[in-house]
């Protein structure tokens, strides 16, 4: 059975993104309107929430086993990222940004729907399971929109139209971010040890999640150090993110997925 009701949800959700954008695209010369781009981004943000939780009483478990469910939170917490960065610096192009990419996730879950199983392994029956899934999820949602301003910079940056204040906004991103993974790593551990007796068994998953970890970390000592040389910096955000990518799904076409017990399911 496919997910209930996503393809009613989906229409709804991505016409109320959409309409968000345009209005905050014509906000630029009728500033009254972006009151009902944010009233129509947040209405989008909150059926989606509300189908999570409906998803997840329908299969008496948190959905949050198979990749087009990891989708389904990413495309759920990078509005609300983008709507708080709003609130809080007043990028509106950030938001559009959190919003295209969360009409992005979502159109790839609808044109490949999931069947979906309410059963869960024995080792995701752990009180660990929820909090090191969403922490990491929420993570990996702060960190790609830190590089995407990373990319708008290096492109900002070679057509001499660079602005630091961006870069302070990818600062900040990465921060908390930052924080949310040493969080989703520390929980990872407990689980491990739970389900298998030790906090490291180097499996795959394992390893580059540290590598994403240690990136991360690097691009924050660089800032540190050499908050003179934007454009290194950026490029080290960048390459994080590719990090990243390998870390939440890449590592399911190499090889070594054949031994992971990390790998996500695609049903």
């Amino acid at each position: 059975m496919t997910w209930i009701n996503f393809e009613a949800y989906y229409l709804v959700i991505v016409l109320c993104w959409t309409l968000s954008l345009a209005l905050l695209g014509l906000s630029y010369r009728t500033k009254k309107l972006f009151k009902f781009s944010m009233l129509s981004a947040i209405l989008g943000t909150l059926l989606l929430i509300w189908f999570d939780v409906e998803l997840w009483m329908e299969l008496h478990r948190p959905p949050m086993r198979t990749l087009g469910e990891t989708r389904l939170w990413y495309a759920t917490f990078l509005p609300i990222i983008g709507l708080l960065v709003y609130v809080r610096w007043k990028y509106k192009w950030f938001l559009a940004y959190c919003l295209g990419m969360g009409i992005l996730f979502l159109s790839i879950n609808y044109l490949h729907p999931e069947t979906y199983s309410k059963t869960l392994m024995p080792a995701l029956q752990s009180p660990w399971f929820i909090p090191h899934v969403l922490v990491y999820l929420f993570a990996y949602a702060l960190l790609a929109a830190s590089s995407f301003v990373a990319i708008k910079s290096l492109y900002s940056f070679y057509n001499h139209t660079f602005s630091e204040n961006d870069l302070k906004l990818a600062d900040n991103l990465v921060y908390i971010g930052f924080a949310f993974l040493t969080l989703g790593l520390l929980f990872g551990a407990l689980w491990a040890k739970e389900a298998w007796g030790n906090y490291w068994t180097w499996d795959p998953k394992e390893i580059w999640a540290f590598l994403t970890w240690m990136m991360y970390l690097l691009y924050i000592h660089y800032r540190y150090f050499h908050s003179s040389n934007s454009k290194e910096a950026l490029i080290i955000l960048t390459v994080a993110f590719i990090i990243l990518l390998i870390c939440w799904f890449g590592i399911n076409y190499l090889p070594v997925a054949n031994t992971s017990v990390h790998t996500y399911t695609q049903s």
